[in-house]
């Protein structure tokens, strides 16, 4: 395992590699659907990569990371990626699950004893997957005030479970405030920390960082909300949520998506527990894993999430048995991203066989 200088040294080679050649015409082919794209959704600007076996095919950015000033967006522009957030939730919890340090199928009354009995069939693995029963948002989130986590955790412990614990799919936000909460106290060090420490550095993944509105931030992209004909500035979150905490770029997430062809930070073992179906009590399944969405382009299963904050949508899916990713970023909302990630992996996996 590559560190420090050694490790920013081997990613500054592998960008400079260059990328892979794609088939005649498929380049040509996802310029226009992005364009087209952009012209129908009324996109200020997207970011892409696409990736085969952990190198670039394409990376590229389109339009304007600021209306008002015009600056075009870059591959270095970074967004908020929202829910791809999850991601690295879910993979701090199985790293310290490959050290021992905790099991999927542990009660979270193991880590954080103040959780009411309601909770008290909830397992981390139900967290991950979104069956625990648990509210989507906790009544003591409000975008625009700064809390603790566990301050909004608390504020959920008064309601009753949505439904029993393991019998259904909905989505959580909340599950993943409890999950960042748990990596705190297991790991010993705020779970930001942990990321940065345990995966963002090791990677060098040099944008990719906790959202702030005090720090600068090189390269940040505004924001913004289509409504009535026309963009507006998008009001930004002043609270910080583990289930979308975070600045990336498409560099970074390419350094991320080779990374998860390695075994670090997950070996494969891990991986294929994380991008398996979850199964609910009555056996039948659904299209989550631990931390990941699941589906098929052309036959072709992917792995993958979308992500969406005031003023930014993100998507990305992963087609593990062809070596195929696409990542895909933009500064506004409403806007179809994951959609979008879809459609440009319909162009380019027939050109793979």
């Amino acid at each position: 395992m590559y560190t420090g200088k050694r490790m920013r040294s081997f990613w500054a080679a592998w960008l400079l590699t260059g990328t892979l050649i794609a088939a005649p015409g498929v380049e040509e082919e996802v310029d226009r659907l992005v364009k087209q794209e952009m012209d129908r959704q009324h996109l200020p600007s997207v970011s892409l990569v696409v990736l085969r076996d952990g190198r670039p095919l394409k990376m590229q950015a389109y339009g304007w990371a600021n209306l008002e000033s015009m600056t075009p967006a870059g591959v270095e522009s970074v967004y908020r990626i929202g829910s791809i957030s999850k991601q690295f939730i879910a993979t701090g919890i199985l790293m310290l699950m490959q050290e021992g340090k905790l099991g999927l199928d542990d009660l979270v009354s193991k880590h954080l004893p103040d959780t009411p009995g309601a909770w008290n069939k909830i397992t981390l693995r139900h967290l991950l997957t979104h069956t625990s029963g648990l509210t989507r948002e906790s009544p003591g989130f409000d975008g625009f005030r700064r809390k603790s986590d566990w301050d909004v955790i608390r504020a959920a412990f008064k309601l009753p479970l949505d439904f029993p614990t393991g019998t259904k799919y909905q989505y959580c936000n909340l599950g993943y405030f409890t999950l960042a909460e748990v990596i705190t106290r297991v790991a010993g060090q705020p779970w930001p920390e942990f990321l940065r420490a345990r995966i963002f550095e090791p990677l060098a993944m040099t944008s990719t960082r906790l959202t702030t509105h005090d720090d600068l931030v090189m390269h940040r992209v505004s924001g913004y909300e289509w409504r009535d004909g026309r963009h507006t500035n998008a009001q930004p979150l002043l609270a910080v949520r583990p289930s979308g905490a975070l600045l990336s770029n498409t560099i970074d997430l390419a350094k991320w998506d080779a990374a998860l062809a390695t075994d670090y930070p997950l070996k494969a073992a891990t991986r294929q527990q994380a991008w398996t179906p979850m199964r609910l009590n009555d056996g039948t399944t659904s299209s989550y894993g631990l931390g990941w969405q699941l589906g098929e382009t052309l036959g072709a299963k992917y792995v993958g999430h979308g992500g969406s904050l005031n003023g930014f949508i993100s998507g990305s899916v992963r087609y593990p048995e062809q070596k195929l990713s696409i990542y895909v970023l933009t500064n506004v909302r409403p806007a179809e991203m994951q959609d979008l990630a879809q459609k440009i992996g319909a162009i380019y996996l027939p050109a793979l066989k």
